[in-house]
């Protein structure tokens, strides 16, 4: 019965509203500000995780040893000094 009651009394203000011009209002604005902030928030944890990241990569003495066993006495052609290979660039 409220629910009715509440609906008879909105649509009069419902009607003072300008239909030509619509603007988000203070909730969008509340919104809006929210999302920048997780977004910022998220930003900084990304850059604290990717800080703690180690971007050298160590020789896996499994493949070093299957690539010199393939490759034979003269070596291969892409490998580096030793015979192991290099990491990959890019």
């Amino acid at each position: 019965m409220s629910a009715s009651l509440a609906l008879t009394h909105l649509v009069p203000l419902a009607k003072e509203v300008d239909e030509n011009k619509v603007t988000p209002g203070v909730l969008g604005f509340i919104v809006f500000a929210v999302m920048a902030l997780a977004v910022w928030g998220l930003m900084k944890s990304m850059n604290r995780h990717m800080g703690k990241v180690d971007f050298a990569e160590n020789a896996d003495p499994k493949a070093a040893a299957s690539d010199r066993a393939t490759a034979g006495p003269a070596g291969s052609a892409g490998s580096g000094p030793g015979g192991k290979t290099s990491p990959a660039k890019g």
